[in-house]
């Protein structure tokens, strides 16, 4: 309905007696706007997910849903539109979609950190500049092709300055997420794409408070000067009070305890009363909640518990309906004719010249390769919910009328879409010489070489076992000792707060926990940099953001550039009380199969019992017992040789079990005579390997090798069973022989082996943690693969127990 629309609508009453009561509850508020909110929900949920494969921001599916809702598409059905949409609903529908806005800019400002912006280099404040200043100069051009036209009764100030904002934007939140999915956000492009869009929103926020302070009713040009300077003065006063503020309560809040009620109530009533301040000056609501976000300290846990309480129910069920409200007044119709079609083509060229002309003749100044400058350019015209919010606000206050509107939402609609596929098809980062790739495995010929670890987890509950596996990893003697590179595999939700991940960011292209973070990250810096000190061990902790289908491209990729010898994954169950296991993350067990199969490196998986207890073990104080099983076969080599290393730890006692098949009395396993080559040669390779392991341990008093003749996969259990009171089984992923053929049935988790889905079983009554290895080959066996599809994840756990 226009604003200036004097039909007198009858309120709606907020709930029905029932349908046996008569009542049609379309004919009520609350009812109907269940109904909204779900068809919405429906709708751009279904679109996300279709264009998903194009790897496309979840954003352009909300405005293509709020469009398809509208009077463009379903609402060219009178019935329809007057059934789910009547006008009388709309205020209703208009004011929830506004409050969720409110606090969802109040989220955007929790994800600026001002102190970022002081720190933004001057490359990236000249693109940011460049990529301003010509798009805004031409969209003050376009609006006179505009006002000759289609929008001649628009108000000259305030429709040019509109229409300059509207063509300048860049849209953070949305770039952020197409990095993200693109894996650039730790690329110099990434940085200084974000460093740009940093810059550039906070100036497209100050051009639309001058937008708006123009597009006055006042009668009088001072009515807008009062307007913009009294925005000022309430900036200023928010500046100078709200810090103070926010850090006595910020020092109520400690690390690590949950932040009391009343410290979030109070900040989101804050949130509302600036809001309501900025919409009684005339600068519209959203500015107070946008300002109060940014004020808010970004360290302590405040920011992230007001993320925690707010994000899911804003960017989930409020968000989605504003983009129905402005697709509701979105009638693509409207464009009609070559004069209509010619300004939309007009006003994209504009928009795409603008952007990226700018910013690539900016970036070339700055010395970055045409190619960078122009994936820069096309990166920096991504548009997104704050293109929307310019434009909802221009038709609200008459700027824009319903056909330049159209246009518009259309323009914002192509350029987001554009910048995915362009990116992809011009960019690819350049890979990173590094040196000689030698030492893929644990097992080598020059044993005093330096080993390097990738150990990879998800929350701080598995990083007093992660530090002690990594202290009794040190081994002695090594030319360079260890290096641990600790990765956090943090998901990279639809969740707007992922962006905060945006300022770790480190040079060598794998993100870093910032110290000056009070989250969980500080825990990590903090156990690690304990670790570091008390045990001299070169250790970085990194992070990985990605979603959780592409995860195992970044696990691999950085274990590549860091020339990793192994990979250590968490397995995805836990222990329980009762000595079961339970599932604590589902996603991970396809993440670990999937770095199985393509790791550049050995990889260990490691089912944690609490090795060394809930607390980082001083090496002085280590007293461990590890249990090495061998069967036969590559993997098995790896567990040993890394269970060779931990010996070298005066703390620890490897105790080494070398598997026989009785090869007389009546033995239940049979003995495939028809042996291939490959089986050959990894006989001898075992034969040669445990030969110089023998005689090591015959050196090595922490080194007990004992080899165990049995009959059958029953009499190696009862072995196996023998060995429980360990702290840390070894074991290959994949044995060979004809024993740990016998051994191999259906598991319910494939990628720990037959061997290893044994020791994880209740009935085994240990409490021993499990690393389960797979030694680096440049082709997997063909059942290594197989063990690792899909299917096999349904079938039943055999139990291996002797009766």
């Amino acid at each position: 309905m226009a604003p200036n629309d004097t039909k007198c609508i009858t309120p709606m009453k907020a709930t029905s007696n029932g349908v046996f009561q008569g009542d049609d509850p379309l004919h009520y508020a609350l009812p109907l706007l269940i109904i909204q909110i779900c068809l919405v929900l429906l709708l751009t949920r279904a679109l996300a997910y279709l264009l998903r494969p194009l790897r496309q921001p979840r954003v352009i599916a909300e405005i293509i849903g709020g469009v398809l809702l509208g009077p463009s598409a379903l609402g060219r059905n009178e019935k329809y539109l007057h059934a789910v949409f009547p006008a009388k609903s709309l205020t209703v529908l208009d004011t929830i979609a506004n409050l969720g806005l409110l606090f969802f800019l109040f989220l955007v400002g929790l994800e600026l950190d001002p102190k970022s912006l002081k720190r933004t280099g001057k490359k990236a404040l000249s693109i940011a500049l460049a990529g301003i200043t010509l798009p805004f100069a031409l969209g003050i051009g376009t609006s006179f092709a505009f006002k000759a036209t289609i929008s001649a009764d628009a108000k000259p100030a305030p429709f040019l300055v509109f229409m300059g904002v509207a063509l300048s934007i860049t849209a953070f939140p949305v770039l952020a997420r197409i990095l993200a999915e693109l894996k650039l956000l730790t690329t110099d492009v990434g940085r200084m794409a974000m460093s740009a869009a940093a810059v550039n929103d906070v100036a497209a926020w100050v051009l639309l408070a001058l937008a708006i302070a123009l597009s006055g009713t006042g009668r009088s040009p001072l009515v807008s000067l009062w307007v913009f300077l009294c925005g000022f003065a309430f900036v200023f006063l928010c500046i100078l009070l709200a810090p103070p503020v926010f850090k006595w309560v910020a020092r109520r809040c400690p690390e690590g305890e949950p932040v009391d009620e009343i410290y979030i109530c109070a900040t989101l009533g804050v949130v509302l009363a600036a809001s309501l301040v900025t919409d009684t000056i005339g600068i519209h609501a959203l500015f107070g909640a946008f300002v109060v976000g940014v004020l808010v300290p970004k360290e302590g846990p405040l920011s992230g518990a007001l993320v925690e309480k707010v994000e899911d129910l804003v960017s989930g069920i409020f968000l989605p309906l504003y983009f129905v409200s402005s697709g509701l007044k979105t009638n693509v119709a409207t464009i009609q004719g070559a004069q209509s079609w010619g300004l939309l083509v007009l006003v994209i060229c504009t928009a795409c010249t603008g952007k990226i002309f700018g910013t690539v003749v900016a970036s070339m100044l700055c010395k970055v390769s045409f190619k960078e400058a122009i994936t820069l350019g096309f990166l920096m015209n991504t548009k997104g919910l704050v293109e929307l919010i310019v434009l909802n606000i221009g038709k609200d206050r008459g700027v824009l009328n319903d056909q330049a509107f159209a246009i518009m939402v259309l323009m914002a609609l192509f350029t987001t879409f554009i910048t995915t596929p362009v990116v992809i098809a011009i960019y690819k980062p350049a890979r990173v010489e590094t040196a000689e790739y030698k030492h893929r495995t644990i097992q080598r010929k020059e044993s005093n070489t330096q080993l390097r670890i990738m150990a990879c987890f998800q929350s701080t509950r598995t990083l007093p076992t992660l530090i002690n596996l990594m202290e009794v990893s040190r081994g002695t003697g090594r030319r360079g000792g260890l290096r641990v590179y600790a990765m956090h595999l943090t998901e990279l939700s639809e969740r707007s707060s992922a962006i905060l991940m945006v300022h770790k960011a480190r040079n060598n292209g794998i993100p870093f926990f910032s110290k000056e973070k009070a989250t969980d990250s500080t825990q990590v810096v903090v156990a690690f940099e304990a670790f570091h000190q008390l045990s001299h061990v070169s250790i970085r902790p990194t992070t990985a953001i990605s979603s959780m289908t592409t995860m195992h491209e970044d696990i691999c990729s950085a274990a590549e550039a860091k020339r990793a010898s192994v990979v250590v994954l968490p397995f995805h169950k836990h222990q329980r009380i009762d000595g079961h296991m339970e599932t604590t993350r589902e996603e991970m067990r396809h993440v670990n199969r999937r770095v199985l199969e393509w790791a550049p490196c050995s990889v260990a998986i490691l089912v944690d019992r609490g090795l060394g207890g809930a607390a980082h073990v001083r090496a002085s104080n280590v007293d461990y017992v590890i249990t090495a099983f061998f069967f036969g076969g590559p993997d098995d080599r790896e567990a040993l040789a890394y269970g060779a290393i931990m010996a070298e730890h005066p703390g620890v006692r490897l105790n080494a079990v070398r598997f026989y098949v009785e090869s007389h009395g009546g033995s239940s396993v049979k003995v495939d005579m028809g042996e291939d080559i490959d089986g050959f040669e990894s006989r001898l390779g075992d034969e040669e390997f445990i030969s110089g392991f023998k005689e090591r341990a015959g050196k090595d008093g922490s080194i007990k090798y004992e080899e165990a003749v049995v009959n059958d996969a029953a009499e190696a259990v009862e072995v196996m069973r023998a060995h429980k009171s360990c702290n840390l089984f070894l074991v290959g992923r994949i044995s060979e022989g004809e024993l740990a053929a016998a051994m191999k049935k259906k598991s319910e988790c494939p990628e720990l082996g037959p061997i290893g889905n044994l020791l994880i079983l209740a009935e085994l009554s240990t409490a021993a943690s499990v690393l389960v290895m797979q030694q680096y080959r440049s082709q997997l066996s063909e059942h290594s693969l197989k063990s690792l599809q899909e299917d096999e994840a349904a079938s039943e756990m055999d139990d291996y127990d002797s009766e």
